[in-house]
């Protein structure tokens, strides 16, 4: 296999040049290059979580760092930490699981007598952490490990029972790596599937003869109507082109192949048609933690005029798009700006360039916004892969995806061996 800090290396340069771009590509990309780093991580007998979670957050922060507005890269890296965490966890409550079956079936003062490990330090703290931890929504419909088809056996010699311990680590810090990568590839299954997962539920949602409004293109969105229409709903859609990269002709030309009955209008007549609307339905660029949304420029004013019509403002987008942080946050930058010639040709104002406001600075700024932030009162539902959530419960939802020790990576950084 290629060396991972060649890998690495080759994500940060199209981060930054932007080859990569749109979140479900950042997030794919991330989660498959930090399960290769992963795979080749040497784990040594002691500390093995806490060597993998150095790994991934030394990766993490040159990701990261190098295109800091796809918040889909934490979000990957910090589902990814938690992945691990909760493998550890997993397996120290299932040895936990085994001393405690093998003391039983013993008398007290054949405990010592038998060789059997004593619970160290690290496993009483792992085993209360697992105690004291709120049940989230994944682990209480997940099965109970069935402890009781574990059994341990015991060594009569001092030689023996050091090997056999360390061969219980060799395998145990195996069986971590092995978990991690399988958690890791259903994480990059689920990603890539998230659109047909939403669009599955586009017929719960749209109704007949409606009118559906969004602004330029998502394929969340495309795929979702395309969706309802399978299931023989009719209804129309209006589509804002979504200046200054005109996307909505994109996605509007995408659904009249689609067979569905578009009409275009500009972004400055949104407030005008929006009488007439009975849905409007957008993508995302991020979920923030308190149900705020990231969203494409121009979506702010379309969220401002189904408020004051009444009309639902509903949000499509997949779990790898839920931020744990919040818009305050100082590592979370909520725009960036465009090229100027997406909105003027070079030509159209060279001649206003010239420096005759005596600052040395041109008469002529063009700028070039490329977000808007949506407080979380405008919206009025949230349709992820998971199902249908309201602003408020996005916290709740994104507590089970993520730990409470990831929120900042700044982790030690640790070489990628």
């Amino acid at each position: 296999m290629p060396d991972v800090q060649v890998l690495v290396n080759d994500v940060v340069n199209k981060l930054k040049k932007r080859k990569i771009e749109g979140s479900q590509a950042t997030a794919r990309h991330t989660a498959e290059l930090l399960r290769s780093v992963i795979s080749q991580q040497r784990i040594p007998y002691t500390n093995q979580a806490g060597a993998l979670i150095d790994a991934v957050k030394a990766v993490g922060e040159q990701l990261i760092a190098a295109n800091p507005v796809e918040l889909a890269v934490g979000n990957i890296v910090r589902r990814v930490l938690h992945i691990i965490r909760e493998e550890d966890l997993s397996l120290t409550t299932a040895a936990i699981g085994d001393v405690n079956i093998s003391a039983g079936s013993d008398d007290d003062e054949d405990e010592n007598e038998s060789g059997r490990p004593v619970l160290s330090a690290a496993v009483v703290a792992a085993a209360s952490r697992s105690t004291l931890r709120p049940p989230s929504l994944q682990t209480l419909l997940e099965e109970l490990p069935d402890n009781a088809a574990v059994h341990h056996t015991s060594s009569s010699g001092g030689d023996s029972e050091g090997k056999s311990r360390s061969a219980d680590k060799g395998l145990r810090s195996r069986k971590l790596k092995h978990d991690v990568i399988e958690a890791v590839n259903e994480l990059i299954q689920d990603i890539n599937s998230c659109h047909e997962q939403i669009a599955e539920q586009a017929v719960e949602h749209i109704h007949q003869n409606e009118v559906i409004l969004t602004l330029g293109r998502s394929r969340t969105v495309m795929e979702f109507l395309c969706a309802a229409k399978e299931k023989k709903r009719s209804f129309r859609v209006f589509v804002a082109e979504g200046a200054p990269r005109y996307q909505g002709h994109v996605l509007a030309k995408e659904l009249v192949a689609r067979g569905l009955q578009t009409t275009v209008i500009t972004d400055s007549a949104v407030f005008a048609m929006i009488s007439r609307v009975n849905m409007v339905i957008v993508g995302a660029h991020a979920v923030m933690a308190n149900g705020g949304l990231i969203a494409p420029v121009g979506l702010n004013m379309v969220a401002l005029a189904a408020q004051r019509h009444a009309v639902p403002f509903v949000v499509v987008a997949g779990s790898h798009k839920l931020c744990p942080l919040y818009p305050h946050n100082p590592e979370v930058l909520l725009n960036e700006l465009k090229s100027p010639s997406d909105l003027l040709d070079f030509g159209e104002f060279s001649d206003c360039l010239d420096f005759g406001s005596g600052n040395g600075e041109p008469l002529l700024h063009v700028v070039n916004p490329t977000f808007d932030y949506v407080p979380p009162k405008l919206v009025s539902l949230f349709i992820t892969d998971t199902g249908g959530h309201n602003p408020s419960y996005m916290y709740r939802l994104i507590a089970d995806y993520y730990s409470a020790d990831d929120m900042v990576i700044q982790g030690k950084q640790a070489a990628v061996k």
